[in-house]
């Protein structure tokens, strides 16, 4: 297995399990901590953080056939930076109510977006 399917899959498998944890979490310790509406931010840190972590194995199983796509070692990165930005600021925000940190999610939202444009010019060029 080549370097980059190896640390795809490592990311992906790591932040499937990290996603379900800390949905459990939101689930059972913070309902009764959170308003409504923060437990909704909640949530859609949870919601895409894992298919984020699915798309990180989706894309180690294609570096795996494409192992010389640098557009597929960027879209991993941009994936993966985006669940710290998108889905970890919305944690923090719904933990904190620290309002500003809603400015960083978009960033986070835009990480995604460019990760799945690379994995089209991937595919297109590979």
């Amino acid at each position: 297995m080549n370097t980059t399917s190896k640390l795809l899959l490592l990311l992906g498998s790591f932040n499937a399990a990290l996603a379900v944890m800390l949905g459990a979490f939101g689930a059972h310790a913070l309902k009764a901590r959170l308003s409504e509406q923060m437990l909704a931010v909640y949530q859609t840190g949870v919601q895409y953080h894992f298919y984020h972590a699915l798309g990180l194995l989706v894309l180690g199983l294609i570096a795996f056939h494409l192992p010389a796509s640098s557009w597929i070692k960027w879209s991993g990165w941009l994936m993966f930076s985006g669940i710290i930005l998108f889905s970890g600021s919305l944690y923090l925000l719904a933990l904190s109510n620290i309002r500003w940190l809603g400015m960083i999610t978009p960033i986070g939202g835009m990480a995604f977006i460019l990760a799945w444009f690379m994995l089209v010019t991937a595919i297109v060029k590979g």
